[in-house]
């Protein structure tokens, strides 16, 4: 199957110049009943940019600037760089009042510890640890988590066991409630975020988590229905069945 090319050109110098001459006399030759006349060439303009393209890409890469004020002045793990998005893989947990209630006897009791222990705004079930996707990488690794967890169905979980723990790089330390029931179930959705990383060369879930602390008497039990990816300041989210 042909196409026709976008531009044309001659197949030899020989007939440049002679389209060359016949344009030029073509030019030189007077109009019926005119006189002739010699016409100067049109200066050459660069047409100014519009601002509405000038501006149209100002966002496609450039992740925001890094605040710690913004997220409780959490340190980062990785630097910030132009381009790179900081991503993680989560389970949502909507909180109730039963919930609201556990945070407000356990906050008091845990800063008694860690004096600069702050309440989270929004709290979730972790699938993945936090790791650097370049921008151009983000939609095909949305997709592919899509992909893997597309047959997952939605269940139930309880977490009864309060816990504090410590970050590998020994830069946070947070109060976290273990997932008991429902366990197996996070683990195959764990293993299947941890497949799409290895796709992309990105940094598995965590394989230990340094645990100080344990309170097997708090109880709390949710329902997972989604699994979300946030990627900068994008939120990407898979329901489940």
């Amino acid at each position: 199957m042909s196409a026709a090319p976008l531009v044309g050109y001659s197949s030899s110098g020989s007939e440049d110049e002679d389209e060359a001459e016949a344009a030029a006399g073509a030019q030189a030759r007077p109009g019926a009943g005119g006189c002739r006349r010699s016409q100067s060439p049109l200066p050459s303009q660069r047409l100014p940019v519009p601002d509405s393209v000038l501006h149209m890409f100002l966002d496609t890469e450039g992740e925001p600037e890094d605040d710690q004020e913004k997220h409780g002045g959490r340190v980062r793990t990785f630097p910030h760089e132009r381009g790179n998005w900081a991503t993680h893989v989560y389970v949502p947990y909507e909180t109730r009042e039963d919930f609201l209630d556990l945070l407000d006897m356990l906050l008091p009791h845990a800063q008694t510890y860690v004096p600069r222990l702050v309440q989270m705004e929004a709290f979730h079930v972790s699938l993945s640890q936090s790791v650097v996707l370049r921008h151009h990488w983000i939609v095909p690794f949305v997709q592919a988590l899509k992909d893997r967890l597309a047959s997952f169905q939605r269940f139930f979980f309880t977490a009864n066991r309060v816990k504090i723990y410590t970050n590998q790089e020994k830069t946070r330390t947070f109060v976290g409630l273990e997932v008991t029931s429902g366990h197996p179930q996070f683990l195959d959705l764990v293993s299947e975020v941890d497949r799409v990383m290895e796709e992309f060369d990105l940094t598995t879930f965590y394989q230990n988590i340094v645990d100080e602390f344990e309170d097997p008497e708090m109880v709390l039990r949710a329902h997972a229905e989604q699994v979300r990816c946030k990627s900068g300041n994008k939120f990407f989210s898979m329901p489940l069945k």
